[in-house]
């Protein structure tokens, strides 16, 4: 079974598995909005496995990591502190 894995802002101090509505909030209050921000890359089917599901939206997260502008995202897993993530996307 693979980690769960979600992306985030380098800014956002809260963890989005275990205060994800705080998590959330901050995004918004940063005008971020990275849920909508991600839906709009991850292509998705329900005609796909679960496995493939979670595969279509890493890859989407890898692609707004590699691409994006401001250099804000980061992906945290869920056995990771959102805080401390050493992430190896990260410059």
């Amino acid at each position: 079974m693979s980690k769960a894995v979600m992306l985030t802002t380098k800014d956002n101090p809260f963890d989005p598995f275990t205060q994800f509505d705080e998590w959330n909030a901050f995004d918004e209050q940063k005008g971020y909005f990275t849920c909508s921000y991600l839906a709009k890359f991850a292509y998705t089917s329900t005609e796909l496995s679960d496995k493939d599901q979670e595969l279509a939206v890493e890859f989407a997260m890898d692609e707004i990591i590699k691409h994006n502008p401001l250099g804000i995202y980061k992906k945290v897993y869920e056995s990771d502190n959102a805080n401390t993530n050493a992430n190896a996307n990260e410059a």
